[in-house]
Protein backbone atom coordinates (compact mmCIF):
# COMPACT_ATOMS: atom_id res chain seq x y z
CA UNK A 1 0.00 0.00 0.00
CA UNK A 2 2.81 2.38 0.93
CA UNK A 3 4.46 1.80 -2.47
CA UNK A 4 1.18 2.54 -4.22
CA UNK A 5 0.78 5.84 -2.33
CA UNK A 6 4.38 6.86 -3.04
CA UNK A 7 3.89 5.95 -6.70
CA UNK A 8 0.68 7.99 -6.92
CA UNK A 9 2.35 10.96 -5.26
CA UNK A 10 5.23 10.73 -7.73
CA UNK A 11 2.82 10.50 -10.67
CA UNK A 12 0.79 13.46 -9.38
CA UNK A 13 3.98 15.45 -8.97
CA UNK A 14 5.05 14.65 -12.54
CA UNK A 15 1.64 15.59 -13.99
CA UNK A 16 1.50 18.80 -11.95
CA UNK A 17 5.01 19.91 -12.93
CA UNK A 18 4.26 19.14 -16.60
CA UNK A 19 1.07 21.20 -16.42
CA UNK A 20 2.94 24.11 -14.82
CA UNK A 21 5.66 23.90 -17.48
CA UNK A 22 3.06 23.87 -20.26
CA UNK A 23 1.25 26.82 -18.64
CA UNK A 24 4.52 28.75 -18.28
CA UNK A 25 5.38 28.04 -21.93
CA UNK A 26 1.93 29.24 -23.04
CA UNK A 27 2.26 32.40 -20.97
CA UNK A 28 5.69 33.14 -22.44
CA UNK A 29 4.34 32.53 -25.97
CA UNK A 30 1.40 34.86 -25.23
CA UNK A 31 3.75 37.53 -23.92
CA UNK A 32 6.00 37.21 -26.98
CA UNK A 33 2.98 37.53 -29.29
CA UNK A 34 1.73 40.68 -27.55
CA UNK A 35 5.18 42.29 -27.55
CA UNK A 36 5.58 41.61 -31.28
CA UNK A 37 2.04 42.86 -31.93
CA UNK A 38 2.66 46.04 -29.94
CA UNK A 39 5.82 46.88 -31.85
CA UNK A 40 4.23 46.19 -35.25
CA UNK A 41 1.06 48.11 -34.42
CA UNK A 42 1.95 50.99 -32.12
CA UNK A 43 5.53 51.71 -33.14
CA UNK A 44 5.68 50.73 -36.80
CA UNK A 45 1.95 51.40 -37.37
CA UNK A 46 1.91 48.40 -39.72
CA UNK A 47 -1.59 46.94 -39.65
CA UNK A 48 -0.73 44.00 -41.92
CA UNK A 49 2.14 42.92 -39.65
CA UNK A 50 -0.05 43.38 -36.55
CA UNK A 51 -3.17 41.69 -37.95
CA UNK A 52 -1.65 38.20 -37.82
CA UNK A 53 -1.80 38.40 -34.01
CA UNK A 54 -5.59 38.86 -33.88
CA UNK A 55 -8.02 36.05 -33.26
CA UNK A 56 -11.22 35.80 -35.30
CA UNK A 57 -12.71 38.72 -33.37
CA UNK A 58 -11.35 41.59 -31.26
CA UNK A 59 -13.22 43.24 -28.40
CA UNK A 60 -12.07 46.76 -27.54
CA UNK A 61 -12.94 48.14 -24.08
CA UNK A 62 -11.37 51.61 -24.47
CA UNK A 63 -14.45 53.86 -24.79
CA UNK A 64 -12.63 56.24 -27.15
CA UNK A 65 -11.52 53.53 -29.61
CA UNK A 66 -13.71 51.78 -32.16
CA UNK A 67 -14.47 48.09 -31.59
CA UNK A 68 -13.24 45.19 -33.69
CA UNK A 69 -10.28 44.52 -35.95
CA UNK A 70 -11.43 47.11 -38.49
CA UNK A 71 -11.74 49.62 -35.65
CA UNK A 72 -8.13 48.92 -34.70
CA UNK A 73 -7.09 49.37 -38.32
CA UNK A 74 -8.80 52.79 -38.32
CA UNK A 75 -6.98 53.68 -35.08
CA UNK A 76 -3.61 52.89 -36.69
CA UNK A 77 -4.58 55.07 -39.66
CA UNK A 78 -5.30 57.89 -37.21
CA UNK A 79 -1.89 57.41 -35.56
CA UNK A 80 -0.07 57.38 -38.93
CA UNK A 81 -1.83 60.57 -39.99
CA UNK A 82 -1.82 62.61 -36.76
CA UNK A 83 1.16 61.19 -34.84
CA UNK A 84 3.56 59.59 -37.33
CA UNK A 85 6.51 59.88 -34.90
CA UNK A 86 4.70 58.43 -31.89
CA UNK A 87 6.61 55.76 -29.96
CA UNK A 88 5.73 53.43 -27.13
CA UNK A 89 8.36 51.97 -24.84
CA UNK A 90 7.32 48.92 -22.89
CA UNK A 91 8.73 49.19 -19.39
CA UNK A 92 7.27 45.95 -17.99
CA UNK A 93 5.39 42.94 -19.35
CA UNK A 94 3.55 40.33 -17.32
CA UNK A 95 1.66 37.20 -18.31
CA UNK A 96 -1.02 35.54 -16.22
CA UNK A 97 -2.92 32.72 -17.85
CA UNK A 98 -4.54 34.06 -21.02
CA UNK A 99 -3.77 37.67 -20.06
CA UNK A 100 -0.75 39.82 -20.88
CA UNK A 101 -0.30 43.15 -19.10
CA UNK A 102 2.04 45.89 -20.33
CA UNK A 103 3.28 49.00 -18.50
CA UNK A 104 4.08 51.48 -21.25
CA UNK A 105 5.56 54.96 -21.72
CA UNK A 106 3.84 56.39 -24.78
CA UNK A 107 4.99 59.61 -26.44
CA UNK A 108 2.91 60.86 -29.37
CA UNK A 109 4.99 63.96 -30.17
CA UNK A 110 8.75 64.40 -29.81
CA UNK A 111 9.67 66.41 -26.74
CA UNK A 112 6.38 65.70 -24.94
CA UNK A 113 6.33 64.00 -21.52
CA UNK A 114 3.87 61.48 -22.83
CA UNK A 115 1.54 59.16 -21.03
CA UNK A 116 1.75 56.16 -18.76
CA UNK A 117 -0.40 53.32 -20.02
CA UNK A 118 -1.37 49.95 -18.64
CA UNK A 119 -2.58 47.71 -21.47
CA UNK A 120 -4.31 44.42 -20.76
CA UNK A 121 -4.72 41.88 -23.53
CA UNK A 122 -6.66 38.62 -23.40
CA UNK A 123 -5.55 35.87 -25.76
CA UNK A 124 -7.35 32.75 -26.92
CA UNK A 125 -5.34 30.01 -28.62
CA UNK A 126 -2.34 32.37 -28.77
CA UNK A 127 -4.26 35.16 -30.54
CA UNK A 128 -5.34 38.57 -29.22
CA UNK A 129 -9.11 38.72 -28.77
CA UNK A 130 -9.70 41.46 -26.18
CA UNK A 131 -8.09 44.68 -24.91
CA UNK A 132 -8.45 47.09 -21.99
CA UNK A 133 -6.27 50.05 -21.12
CA UNK A 134 -5.80 52.75 -18.53
CA UNK A 135 -4.09 55.95 -19.67
CA UNK A 136 -2.62 58.73 -17.51
CA UNK A 137 -0.84 61.87 -18.70
CA UNK A 138 2.58 62.36 -17.18
CA UNK A 139 2.38 65.63 -15.22
CA UNK A 140 4.97 68.36 -15.29
CA UNK A 141 5.27 68.16 -11.49
CA UNK A 142 4.48 65.17 -9.34
CA UNK A 143 3.47 65.12 -5.69
CA UNK A 144 6.30 62.63 -5.10
CA UNK A 145 9.68 61.83 -6.61
CA UNK A 146 8.96 58.17 -7.42
CA UNK A 147 8.27 58.58 -11.12
CA UNK A 148 5.64 56.71 -13.09
CA UNK A 149 7.96 54.01 -14.37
Amino acid sequence: MRSLVIGLIGLLSLVTSSAFAADAATQEANKKAVLEFYDAALNRKDFDAAAKFFGPHYIQHNPTAPDGIEGFKAFLGFLREKFPDSRSEIKRAFADGDYVILHVHSVREKGARGRAIVDIFRLANGKIVEHWDVVQDIPEKAANGNGMF
